[in-house]
């Protein structure tokens, strides 16, 4: 059986916390996309947690954790990764990299950093964590594979081959230092050594494991309006974000994924520049950003101050159609309880029109919000276990959520922990 969990929104749905939950019934936890450039928040009985590279799996001691062929894998950083949680007194997690994984190279950073620098005000908003250089690379096929690592011709080779063209651009382009192909070498051999005892061939580790009848999690970074192809482009990530994308990125047959678990908040943010039809302004959203999450609106990676806004309905329901979801768990709903009235964004008016469907971008620049108002609750709703102890209103704005996605709502997170859920049938 594998489950695939994804985010419905801009990423920050807090599927980390879902992941986190759910692996304690599974074996095997896959990162299939992304790298280090958005994290998963985790709270549990080893304390708070920001995870990048590793599987928000890797806090319990029967499950496997794997870096797939999809993902982004800079080595150092999966590394201390782990260091930070052994140091926290979590016991050392079980991981595999997959010998197919690519590998996120100093320099991909460095070009990063150079291009949104050149860019200036019409800059992508980028972590500058090395993300589209690398992918990039991965299509040009000038990208280097873990097992290449391991054929030194092949290696020594390709480095200078690559710091040649490299270099042209450094020089004539950004007008920064060379990279130096030995010491780039170098670092590739410490690499290699890091590495060297995790790699594995994924794909036919998890053909035998789907044969014995393992239980595995496919987890997504980010969410359905940052993918390349059907998100919010060009203010989008380099990899597609979507549940489809779990089995290339894995290595499994797409039939594999029988459930696909579709992370929503229950109002909306974002990190990073675009549209963004439902943001809030001022001191509401001062507000909202200060109570929301387990430490406020901020990036786990950035630290920056997230873009907040009311519940998105159109965005969302696009987002879970478009991953496929056949269920969604809604989060942070707790948060919510300060307000007197909840506003939702229930359709969208573009060039005098109102539509419920979610537009392309160049259409959704122009997109004002409709709203839909539903009273509060205003109470506390962290430590009920019961979902028909939840107030009224409380359950009427879930339920209000749950028809317009037309997906039902099978988790409602009421607050940061790991078992603050409640389970609908």
């Amino acid at each position: 059986m594998v489950r695939a969990i994804v985010g419905a929104n801009w990423g920050d749905e807090g599927k980390g916390k879902i992941t986190d939950m759910l692996a304690e019934e599974s074996d095997i936890i896959v990162r299939f996309q992304g790298g280090s450039n958005a994290g998963h928040t985790i709270i549990n009985d080893y304390g708070r947690f920001a995870l990048h590279l590793l599987p928000s799996g890797v806090f319990y001691r029967h499950t496997t954790s794997i870096i797939g062929n999809g993902v982004a894998l800079n080595i150092p950083y999966l590394f201390n990764e782990v260091k930070s949680l052994t140091d926290q007194g979590v016991p050392a997690p079980k991981i595999l990299v997959s010998d197919r994984a690519q590998i996120l190279m100093p320099y991909h950073v460095d070009f990063d950093k150079y291009e949104e620098e050149r860019l200036g005000g019409k800059s992508f908003g980028s972590t500058k964590s090395g993300i589209a250089p690398f992918y990039s690379d991965k299509y040009a096929k000038i990208g280097f594979q873990v097992s290449e690592l391991f054929e030194e011709d092949v290696l020594r080779d390709k480095v200078y081959r690559v710091c040649e063209m490299k270099n042209i651009m450094l020089e004539h382009l950004y007008h920064k230092p060379a990279i130096n192909p030995v010491e780039l070498l170098d670092t590739l051999h410490s690499y290699r050594e890091m590495v060297a005892p995790y790699v594995c061939d994924v794909s036919a580790y998890l053909y035998q494991a789907l044969k014995e009848g393992k239980k595995v999690l496919l987890e997504g970074q980010l969410g359905s309006l940052k993918d390349p192809d059907h998100g919010i482009y060009p203010m989008v990530t380099s990899s597609s974000t979507l549940a489809a994308y779990g089995a290339i990125g894995a290595g499994i047959p797409p039939y594999e994924i029988t459930n696909i678990t579709t992370v929503v908040k229950a109002y909306s943010s974002a990190v990073g520049a675009g549209a963004f039809v439902s943001e809030i302004f001022g001191e509401e959203a001062e507000e909202l950003r200060r109570r929301g999450g387990d430490k406020g609106e901020f990036g786990a990676t950035t630290g920056r101050p997230r873009r907040v806004g009311w519940f998105d309905a159109v965005a969302s329901r696009y987002g879970c159609r478009i991953q496929g979801a056949t269920e969604v768990a809604l989060t942070v709903l707790d948060v919510l309880g300060y307000l007197d009235e909840l506003p939702i964004c229930v359709g969208y008016e573009i060039d005098g029109q109102v539509t419920k469907d979610f537009p392309v971008t160049v259409r959704l620049e122009k997109a004002k919000p409709v709203w839909k108002v539903l009273p509060g609750w205003k109470c506390d709703i962290r430590g009920i276990k019961k979902y028909e102890d939840l107030p009224e209103n409380c359950r009427r704005y879930i339920e209000t959520i749950e028809e317009e996605l037309g997906v039902p709502v099978t988790m409602v997170s009421n607050g940061p922990e790991r078992h603050e859920i409640i389970r609908r049938s």
